[in-house]
């Protein structure tokens, strides 16, 4: 997991091929006005994900997992609170992997919280389970899924 603000991303683009892309969509001067939804910067390898939520709570957020898919999730306005632990320690599967949908599920108890404001970014590796929306009140957030591998 990495956790760091949009002006620092730099640090973090030889870290994936396809990251240098994913953070140049994020500083999209039209970001804040994008409609929910999907939307394309390469093909299936890298896209966005633009959501208006609202935190449930950390009792009701529950550990992801991706295998396909790394997960940058950016908090555009809103406070995001996300769980975190490593996936070699989640032991209780809530139903197994969905390969189709590129995520699973676990019951586990979070190692760590991270409390992001706008302009913050958190990384999620396929090694990283992450518990998102587990804050209060409304977040808008940008999720780009950028394929593992690559």
């Amino acid at each position: 997991m990495i956790v760091d603000i949009l002006s620092k991303a730099g640090v973090y683009t030889a870290r994936h091929s396809c990251f240098k892309s994913a953070f140049e969509f994020l500083r999209r001067a039209d970001l804040a006005a994008l409609a929910p939804g999907r939307y394309p910067i390469d093909g299936d390898r890298v896209f966005a994900l633009v959501s208006d939520s609202e935190g449930k709570g950390k009792g009701a957020a529950t550990l992801e997992v991706h295998r396909t898919y790394i997960d940058i999730q950016y908090v555009a306005s809103g406070t995001e609170v996300i769980g975190w632990k490593p996936l070699a320690g989640c032991t209780q599967s809530q139903g197994g992997f969905d390969a189709a949908k590129d995520i699973g599920f676990f019951e586990d108890t979070v190692e760590t919280w991270a409390t992001l404001g706008p302009g913050s970014f958190a990384v999620f590796f396929p090694g990283d389970a992450h518990a998102p929306l587990a804050g209060a009140g409304a977040v808008r957030k940008v999720v780009i899924k950028v394929m593992a591998g690559q």
